[in-house]
């Protein structure tokens, strides 16, 4: 589950400050939501599947003919067990760009802060608002979204990850074809989770980490009282 790999304090940091907010009680408003996204490979049959038969499944030829690749985006609200999604052909600053202003103005149009929970990729900044839209557009997004940053090879931190693990599990584990029908397979799955608002059932806090991470702790401890042992 975890790769953590060589511990630094920027792991530690960015870790602890998600963990935070997660652990944080819901305000009035404020929304909280985990957003990542994943590219997507479009495979198509090369023989129509035999349908099924009583009690059995359909039969699948097992070449298959690969149609390109999109993108899904998800952003996903852990107090209201809502999510939003997207499905773009390129993986960019614009989608990026773009993706987050349709999500403050069609979900959360009245919301003044919005901590966004994602991964550090360099897409991900402020700055990809402010080639892509309007000055005034990528104004309101930075003061409306606060960006709280996981860790390099911090994914597991991410709720957002959770619930694309279930959407692969239980809408894109079939060949899709055309990004038009992966799009409708990932629309209507959204829907259905959303109509029961699952919830990610989240427990891993900051003070677990300390105790779960303490040898990792206690070596960076080691280092810095190194370096200061050095410079006298």
């Amino acid at each position: 589950m975890w790769c953590i790999g060589t511990i630094t304090g920027d792991y530690l940091a960015n870790m602890e400050d998600v963990l935070d907010v997660y652990s944080q009680p819901a305000e009035a408003g404020v929304v909280r939501l985990c957003f990542d996204e994943r590219p997507c490979q479009l495979l198509d049959h090369v023989l129509t599947p035999i349908p099924p038969k009583p009690n059995a499944t359909r039969k699948e030829h097992q070449e298959y003919v690969r149609k390109g690749v999109c993108n899904v985006l998800l952003a996903y609200n852990l107090d209201t067990g809502q999510r939003h999604l997207q499905v773009t052909t390129t993986k960019t600053k614009a989608d990026y760009a773009h993706f987050m202003d349709w999500l403050v103005q069609t979900h959360y149009p009245e919301t003044p802060k919005i901590k966004l929970v994602q991964d550090n990729y360099s897409t991900h900044s402020y700055g990809a608002f402010y080639e892509n839209l309007p000055v005034e557009t990528a104004r309101k997004l930075r003061h409306t979204l606060e960006f709280h940053y996981t860790p390099k090879h911090g994914s597991w931190l991410n709720m957002a990850e959770i619930e694309f693990a279930a959407l692969s599990r239980q809408c894109l584990d079939q060949r899709i074809g055309t990004q038009e029908r992966l799009e409708a397979e990932a629309v209507a799955w959204e829907a259905k989770r959303n109509a029961a608002a699952v919830k990610v059932n989240w427990s891993f806090t900051t003070e677990k980490a300390r105790d779960k991470l303490k040898n990792r702790y206690a070596e960076l401890t080691k280092v810095t009282d190194e370096i200061k042992l050095s410079d006298h």
